[in-house]
């Protein structure tokens, strides 16, 4: 019963770390806060403001974003897809599906669906310094408005 209980207790401790070793390379995982002043728009606008945080649960990134759009209205979405990409699912928000695509280890693309069609894509690059997040968005909102344009967030 020790040599178990031993065995288990080296199998924990060999396990836990190298989980926040892998944790601690996501460069996506933390809190962003969007910066308005750097985010250029062709299409729509960019929200007032925004955060978004990105957390490891699991072999998942959950994923939730809470602010205020350019029109006043709330914004909130939550979502959580595989940390190495796939099909995730919308926890909350008004898109219906959503899929993410690893290109390398500072960026993904990101594809939200609505009515089973895709209706907007993100490109999404952490600064190889891990202090900036541009948010690159092609398509439309969930409202079937066209947006276009870059989201500057800097990690909290």
């Amino acid at each position: 019963m020790k040599l178990i209980l031993t065995l288990a207790t080296i199998v924990v401790l060999a396990l836990v770390p190298s989980g926040l070793l892998l944790a601690q390379n996501d460069p996506f995982l933390g809190t962003w806060k969007l910066n308005p002043a750097k985010c250029k728009f062709t299409a729509g606008a960019p929200p007032k403001e925004e955060t978004f945080t990105v957390q490891l649960v699991g072999d998942h990134d959950q994923m939730t974003a809470n602010g205020t759009a350019a029109d006043g209205s709330a914004i909130s979405l939550k979502f959580e897809v595989p940390a190495k990409g796939g099909v995730g699912k919308i926890l909350a928000g008004p898109f219906d599906g959503i899929s993410a695509k690893m290109i390398d280890e500072n960026a993904m693309k990101t594809s939200y669906m609505k009515g089973g069609k895709e209706i907007r894509t993100n490109q999404t690059t952490v600064s190889k310094d891990g202090k900036t997040m541009r948010v690159t968005i092609k398509g439309t909102d969930a409202q079937g408005k066209p947006a276009a344009g870059v989201l500057v967030f800097e990690k909290q």
